[in-house]
């Protein structure tokens, strides 16, 4: 059975650090985008980092570019999110997601069920 499933999200207090795991099954995940992407109620679901499959090659959204990291060492089939000096703004719906970008896989695609992050003191 093909599966996201993330975790570690919680209350932190602004500044603080928080760090989101992303387990797959049933597939490999390395094969695989691998996206994190966030969402607060009334606004779109927004892409903020990424980790390309194969080659590992991180990108980030300029807002939290310095901050938040994902780490080339994951553990097999999982992808991390590191977020550091967490403000308010931070506080969202955190999903990852699975992108299939080369044959025969390209544009598959899978979602985690999310994970609530909220910042305040």
């Amino acid at each position: 059975q093909v599966q996201l499933v993330e975790s570690g999200g919680g209350l932190v207090q602004p500044g603080g650090s928080l760090r989101l795991s992303c387990a797959a099954s049933g597939f490999t995940f390395n094969n695989y985008a691998r996206r994190w992407y966030r969402q607060v109620p009334g606004k779109e679901r927004e892409l903020f980092a990424h980790i390309s499959s194969f080659s590992g090659t991180t990108n980030y959204a300029e807002g939290v570019k310095g901050r938040y990291t994902i780490p080339r060492d994951n553990a097999k089939n999982t992808v991390s999110l590191q977020m550091n000096s967490l403000s308010a703004e931070g506080t969202a719906v955190y999903y990852c997601n699975a992108l299939g970008t080369s044959y025969p896989i390209s544009g598959r695609t899978y979602w985690g069920q999310g994970t609530q992050v909220t910042v305040s003191s």
